[in-house]
């Protein structure tokens, strides 16, 4: 066994079994540890299959931004018991079936060759291009202008972002404002108009509630 396919069935066997922690663990900040793991194994993959722009994107954007995210929900919902309910619900049968299908459709379907060519060089995924025009002489003495493109190996953080700077830029600003618009819209509906009335009372509401939340608070140490 090759040193590179150990590595990947460590870690392959580490994201699986920490990915099943995540659903099967009962305390919320335990399962939300064992998914930071999930994303970092997952990360690791990504370097060794040479994408090193999309194991960087996977710590920072899941790793950083969504797990943040994940812990300030934790955090809100301040869960301090956990209810004596059943770990599995009534449907666990068929979660499990959905599980079992959707997993035969991957390895049936999601494998080298199935949607794409095999790439025989890993250099044209890490390749920059440029395109230039020159004057070409045809043999009836016509000048035509031929498009040229030069390819330079670079890296894969490089040719992607030449990639999406360059050919999908109009697609990724789009991206971009509908997710501003997505955002805007989520303020606006969250934010709610107060009367008068209800203004004035804020102050006398909210010194009610921490003298509420006080007084649990001793309850619960005591």
């Amino acid at each position: 066994m090759s040193p590179e396919l150990l590595v990947f069935a460590v870690i392959g066997t580490i994201a699986v079994a920490a990915s099943i922690l995540v659903i099967s663990m009962r305390n919320p900040v335990h399962s939300a540890l064992f998914l930071l793991l999930t994303f970092l194994c997952v990360a690791v993959l990504f370097v060794m299959k040479g994408a090193e722009f999309v194991g960087a994107v996977q710590v920072l954007v899941y790793a950083g931004g969504i797990m943040v995210l994940f812990l300030f929900v934790v955090m809100l919902i301040n869960v301090r018991h956990l209810p004596d309910e059943k770990v599995l619900s009534n449907f666990w049968k068929g979660g499990f079936a959905v599980g079992l299908a959707v997993f035969i459709l991957f390895v049936t379907l999601v494998r080298p060759g199935v949607y794409h060519d095999p790439v025989p060089s890993d250099k044209a995924l890490r390749s920059t291009y440029t395109y230039r025009h020159r004057k070409v002489k045809n043999p009836d003495g016509t000048v035509t202008r031929k498009l040229i493109r030069r390819g330079k190996v670079a890296g894969n953080s490089e040719a992607v972002a030449m990639a999406l700077y360059t050919d999908y830029l109009v697609p990724f600003e789009v991206a971009s404002l509908f997710l501003l618009v997505a955002m805007i819209g989520a303020i606006v509906i969250g934010k709610r108009e107060l009367s008068a009335s209800e203004e004035e009372n804020i102050p006398a509401y909210m010194l009610e509630r921490s003298e509420t939340e006080h007084e649990i608070k001793e309850a619960m140490s005591a």
